[in-house]
Order: C-alpha cells, then sequence, then structure tokens
C-alpha cells in the first residue's frame, strides 16, 4: 500500500526581489503621454478652464480642469469603445502608453503572469450622472441599458487588460478614493516583489462628472478660479481628471532586457484611522507616514522631496503640513503640489503625482507649486513656488489622502545598481 505524502509544504522564502519602473502613461490636462505631461510639469502650466462636460448653471464659479484633447481611437485600438466608459479609456490609453514606454512587447506581457490594478474613487460617474437624468426625466424605463452596462468600476482594470489582450491577468479596482493611486501602486509592488507576477500595470483614473463637482461645491471647497496649495489665500480645489499608469517589474527582468529604469519603488505605507468622514487627522497620516519610512528601509533624513496630497482646501493643507512636521520636525523637504496644475483628479491623483516624482527623480529637478503668492505660516514649507528648480533627487515621497480616513505614502528612489536605496 502507498501512503499519500502528508510532509508540509513550506512557502517560498527566496529574497524579495528589487522592483523598478520602466514604463510610464499619463493622461492629464496638461498633456498627454509622458514627454507632454514632463513638459507640463516643468513648465507650470495650468490645466484650469470652465468646465464643458456638465451643465453648470446654477453654480457661481465652475472651472475645472478638463482634458479637452483626447480622442480615445487615438490612443486606444483593440477596446470595444461604446462599452466603456470615459475613465475607463483613459485608464487603456495610459496602460498601452505605459507598455510602449517601457519598449515591453505586448506579446511577451502576453505570455507572462500580470496584474493590472486601477484605483478610482467614481468609477464611471459621468455615466451615473446620465442615467440619473435620465430616469428623472421619463423614469427607470429611459435608462440606457448601454450606459448602464458601462458603469461598473471593475471596468476600469478591465478595460486596460482587454485593451492590451491579457488573458494570464488579474484585473483589479480599487475604489480607496483619492488615495487609490497610491494603493494601486503598493498592491503591485508587493505582488512583483514576492514574485506573484511579473509584470504590474498599476495607477489610477477618474474623469469629471457632475456628482463630485456638486458634492465638493457643497461642502464649499471649490475654488473660484485658482487652486493654491498652501497658500495664505487658498480657497479649495478645482476638479481634474485623466489616468497616470506605471508598468512595475523586477529588477532583474528590467536588466535582462536592457529596460530603461526610471526610478526604483522602495516601499509604501497604508492606514485608515476612520476618524472622520471628510476631514484628515494629522497624528494619523504622520503614523502612515511612518510605516512607508519602514517599509522602505529609510529614515526621514533620507527624503529629499515630497510630493504632497496638497489640495488647496483650508483643512488639508494645515493638517498635512502638521503631520509632516511631526515626522521631519524643523527639516521637512521641500513639498510640493501638482494639484496646483491638473487638478485633483481623484482616483488618478497620487498615481499622477507618482509619475511626476519618477520624472523628477530621472529628470533633476522639482516641478513647481503654481499659483503661489504667500505661504501660510500654519502651513510653514518651502512648496517651490511657481517655477520649476534643478534638484539632485535620491528618495521621493508621495502623499496620498482620502476621506474616510485612507492614508497611503508611496517611497520612490533612485536606481543604485549597488544597493535598493538609501539603508
Amino acid at each position: 500500500m502507498t501512503w499519500p505524502d502528508t510532509s508540509p509544504t513550506w512557502p517560498d522564502v527566496s529574497p524579495p526581489r528589487r522592483v523598478v519602473v520602466t514604463g510610464l502613461g499619463a493622461v492629464t490636462s496638461i498633456g498627454t503621454g509622458v514627454r507632454d505631461f514632463l513638459a507640463g510639469l516643468r513648465a507650470g502650466r495650468s490645466g484650469a478652464k470652465p468646465i464643458t462636460s456638465f451643465d453648470v448653471t446654477g453654480f457661481e464659479h465652475s472651472q475645472g480642469c478638463e482634458i479637452d484633447d483626447f480622442a480615445a481611437e487615438d490612443f486606444v485600438f483593440r477596446l470595444p469603445l461604446s462599452e466603456y466608459g470615459r475613465a475607463s479609456h483613459f485608464a487603456a490609453a495610459a496602460a498601452r502608453m505605459a507598455v510602449d514606454d517601457a519598449a515591453l512587447p505586448v506579446e511577451v506581457l502576453r505570455e507572462a503572469r500580470s496584474l493590472v490594478t486601477v484605483g478610482t474613487t467614481d468609477g464611471e460617474s459621468r455615466d451615473l450622472d446620465r442615467l440619473v437624468q435620465q430616469e428623472v426625466a421619463g423614469g427607470p424605463e429611459r435608462m440606457d441599458p448601454e450606459v448602464a452596462r458601462r458603469v461598473p468600476a471593475g471596468k476600469l482594470s478591465v478595460a486596460a487588460a482587454r485593451e492590451l489582450g491579457l488573458v494570464n491577468v488579474e484585473a483589479v479596482t480599487l475604489p480607496t478614493a483619492c488615495a487609490a493611486g497610491n494603493y494601486a501602486i503598493g498592491y503591485g509592488y508587493d505582488a512583483v516583489r514576492t514574485g506573484e507576477v511579473d509584470f504590474a500595470l498599476c495607477g489610477g483614473a477618474d474623469a469629471v462628472c457632475l456628482k463630485t463637482f456638486a458634492g465638493f461645491y457643497r461642502l464649499g471647497t471649490i475654488a473660484p478660479e485658482q487652486c493654491r496649495p498652501f497658500d495664505l489665500h487658498r480657497q479649495g480645489i478645482l476638479t481634474g481628471e485623466g489616468a497616470g499608469i506605471l508598468l512595475l517589474e523586477s529588477l532583474e527582468s528590467a536588466l535582462g532586457r536592457g529596460a530603461r529604469i526610471h526610478a526604483e519603488v522602495l516601499g509604501y505605507g497604508l492606514n485608515c484611522d476612520a476618524d472622520h468622514p471628510v476631514a484628515p487627522n494629522s497624528d494619523s497620516f504622520a503614523r502612515c507616514v511612518r510605516l512607508a519610512h519602514d517599509n522602505a528601509g529609510i529614515s526621514a533624513d533620507d527624503v529629499d522631496l515630497i510630493s504632497a496630497h496638497g489640495t488647496g482646501t483650508k483643512a488639508n493643507d494645515v493638517s498635512e503640513s502638521r503631520a509632516m512636521r511631526q515626522v521631519f520636525g524643523d527639516k521637512t523637504p521641500r513639498t510640493v503640489s501638482i494639484k496646483s496644475m491638473i487638478g485633483h483628479t481623484m482616483g488618478a491623483a497620487s498615481a499622477l503625482a507618482a509619475i511626476a516624482c519618477t520624472l523628477a527623480i530621472r529628470e533633476g529637478f522639482i516641478p513647481p507649486t503654481i499659483n503661489h503668492t504667500e505661504t501660510d505660516p500654519e502651513c510653514d514649507i518651502d512648496c517651490v513656488p511657481n517655477v520649476a528648480v534643478d534638484a539632485d533627487l535620491r528618495v521621493v515621497q508621495n502623499n496620498a489622502l482620502a476621506f474616510g480616513g485612507n492614508n497611503a505614502v508611496l517611497m520612490l528612489g533612485r536606481y543604485e545598481p549597488d544597493g535598493g536605496g538609501p539603508q
């Protein structure tokens, strides 16, 4: 008689892999594609303009950061566009750009174990707006079934996978609001680091919609003209839209195929304090930053630049600044907010900021916080006002805070062949 083998099986305990960024895809109001986005960041370009995608009658002011020159068919070639909404189009386009930027043959990606993870706040809320308008006008029977089929948020990650023809793939949409992009990148980092997947396409996407604009407007947090983070005279956010997708792979894989390495993912931190539906908690966010530093194996002294959440609201900017002082004391690094340029792109915000951080490391510069006249003394930071500056950056911290107390901090570093960043 042969007895079954009942000996225990042990998990793979091989050393974790270093994870690098080899591809970038960006759809923004200051430039679509990495080259144009980089040029916009360097120039301190503003994407603010009057909102045209929905009826703004009755609002005293209606500036936003819409993308008015995006034609999905110019960037998306396999996806049946009518089956997907605007945010999904953004996600698919940015994923395609990231793969092209990485010079990764799509046939290789299709054969590999891969992950697509996209963060979002609103999913396809523009389509939800439309369905609600149809129901109000004529009852449920007037709701367009094709539009209804586009609504599930899971379609954002599926759209990117379908555009690239991926079948050996896990597709995940993470709806952790305005921190969702960093959540998605952290998810991808872990999957590549542990060897679960070979490639991860991760980031965030959202489209402007009436629901979100009206919600922030009722909170009194929509700025009349400009987003002015950390400025004494700031008046709130401008809603924006777009997508940012990063291609992550192991260092071994990148070196083996001769890929260009833009930066290295050093680690991340997540927490959720659930303290208040909308107000940030400084103590909790400071703890999240320390978690990220510990995960990355760095100290606060190693950080050269902070990409702030920096929404331009009274509450966020002061709370975030206080949290940074808890961690860094009187040595807080220069702290910038690209929301001054592209507005608050919701689930795409920290993903696009991560791309900006990666470009800053690679190109040796710090993008400015534009629209700045006078720093709020309660913030007390160097926000690099209005004009980009040259800088030698080794470690950059990317902050993200979200409603419900969802916090996420991503650490990125310059690729160093002899080690995984400062130790």
